[in-house]
């Protein structure tokens, strides 16, 4: 008997590894697809010739779409968690629900952090170093040469960061133990790689973040149609027709003798144009939409960056008074056996919205900032090498942003697998300054975002504006219509 229950429970776990490992792969691979329909959105159109760079590129197109489902992954990695722990705690016996269970939760959390490693430190820079690679000097040219190029620069690229790690440990914690703990590779030297990308991940994210949460109220206000209160839409639209086929007249008669060369007319022509288009989808737009959906939306965004301030603020109270609130401090109860939330079901719902909602606040955040400007991809017209720095980018912010939503506070739920073991965790004033930091420079974001009208008008009203102080956009060669018929320079 004895030996037919083990026998039974050999056939348990295999059927419970098969089904797991089922479930992660089909998982992957709905996230690889919606990946590389992504990419291939952003991808320049290049000659479809099966040459030599177009293997290259196609082999770069295929890691990169790998890295981004590891991204979208690592996304949903934490609200895939806090809704499974809710489903678990509502239906613990329904039989439709047994394959949703720590074992696989688990699982996935390893698997991620397994991938990102993987993606982070050699299937991104492979890609990048195989796109640039030309094969060495006095090797026949083609695939083997260039493959051969790119692991020798990714073994020299591994001893370099192997080196300055080294260092750096030995200069921070220049222990005898700690030194020969870093030449356990798989133990204890990636693991500790890893946590100091993490770091920079989540201070990356300290910096984009604020940024993006006050930046999110443009963007939105871009794609939304404003309601028109004291404004002729018909008037407007009239005005910049006449202009439109005035500048059309201009650049058909153009001659030598004119001051706008061709391209400042077709420039300024085209910005008429999107003028004119954004003017005719407000006409076209219902009333609903116009002073409905807009005021909505603003309100909501504000409800939830307030949302986001207020758990960050009570998360510091409870840093300052309680030791379990420090994302490396005590285990939980575990998976499916009580709720994280003091609400329940809402609460967790709210987290999970809340965590969506600080990525894309963090996205729109890092192509916001002036030195990652140049990164944001532009539809068919992104170079295959501005899209592998765009994937480890956003690798890099969906891998730090579990521990990011857990160190604010934004969620209870413990960080599994190698998320968890990060040695900056435990440190109480990072954690600590990290909440302060936040609060602060979100707060500053959002007031300067909504006093910038109120220090326009003082700095007119003071006559600073011609200082240019501010940061209003400015242009000497454009017009618009105004609401009275008058063209307004700007």
């Amino acid at each position: 008997m004895e030996g037919e229950d083990e026998v039974s429970l050999r056939e348990q776990h295999f059927h419970s590894q098969v089904r797991e490992s089922t479930i992660c792969f089909l998982l992957f691979a709905v996230l690889y697809i919606v990946s590389y329909f992504i990419i291939i959105r952003y991808k320049r159109k290049a000659d479809e010739q099966e040459d030599e760079d177009a293997i290259v590129n196609r082999i770069s197109l295929f890691l990169s779409t790998f890295t981004l489902a590891v991204s979208a992954g690592a996304v949903l990695l934490l609200p895939f968690s806090i809704i499974s722990n809710e489903i678990l705690l509502s239906f613990p016996q329904n039989y439709y629900i047994q394959w949703l269970n720590g074992s696989l939760i688990h699982g996935l959390w390893n698997l991620a952090s397994l991938f990102s490693n993987l993606c982070l430190f050699v299937l991104m820079p492979f890609a990048f170093f195989f796109l640039e690679s030309e094969g060495f000097a006095g090797l026949k040219k083609g695939i083997r040469a260039r493959i051969l190029e790119t692991l020798v620069m990714l073994i020299l690229l591994a001893l370099l960061i192997l080196g300055i790690v080294w260092v750096a440990s030995a200069l921070i914690d220049n222990d005898a133990a700690s030194m020969e703990s870093l030449y356990d590779l798989w133990e204890f030297y990636l693991p500790y790689l890893y946590s100091c990308i993490s770091l920079m991940g989540c201070l990356l994210l300290l910096l984009c973040t604020p940024v993006g949460l006050s930046r999110m109220f443009t963007v939105m206000g871009q794609l939304l149609v404003k309601p028109t209160i004291l404004e002729d839409l018909d008037e407007q639209i009239y005005i910049i027709t006449l202009e439109e086929e005035a500048l059309q007249r201009r650049l058909n008669g153009l001659s030598s003798s004119v001051e706008y060369s061709i391209m400042e007319l077709e420039q300024e022509l085209e910005n008429v144009k999107t003028l004119k288009t954004k003017l005719e989808r407000r006409k076209k737009a219902s009333a609903w939409e116009r002073n409905l959906v807009y005021p909505a939306v603003m309100v909501l965004l504000l409800i939830e960056t307030s949302i986001s301030v207020l758990l960050v603020a009570c998360n510091i109270l409870c840093l300052l008074v309680d030791e379990t609130a420090m994302p490396k401090g005590t285990r939980g109860p575990g998976i499916g056996n009580a709720s994280l939330s003091t609400f329940g079901f809402v609460g967790a719902a709210l987290e999970i919205i809340l965590i969506f909602y600080l990525m894309v606040s963090s996205v729109v955040g890092f192509y916001s900032l002036r030195f990652f400007g140049n990164f944001t991809p532009k539809k068919d017209d992104t170079t295959m090498t501005k899209i592998i720095g765009n994937c480890v980018s956003i690798l890099v912010l969906s891998s730090a942003l579990p521990v990011m939503s857990r160190t604010l506070g934004i969620t209870r739920f413990d960080l599994l697998g190698d998320f968890g073991r990060f040695n900056w965790l435990g440190n109480f004033y990072i954690v600590l300054s990290y909440n302060l930091l936040f609060a602060i420079v979100t707060t500053l974001c959002l007031v300067r975002k909504f006093t910038s009208a109120v220090r326009e008008e003082l700095f007119k009203a003071l006559g600073l504006h011609k200082l240019h102080l501010s940061n209003a956009p400015r242009d000497s060669e454009t017009t618009k219509p105004s609401a009275n018929g008058h063209q307004k320079t700007l």
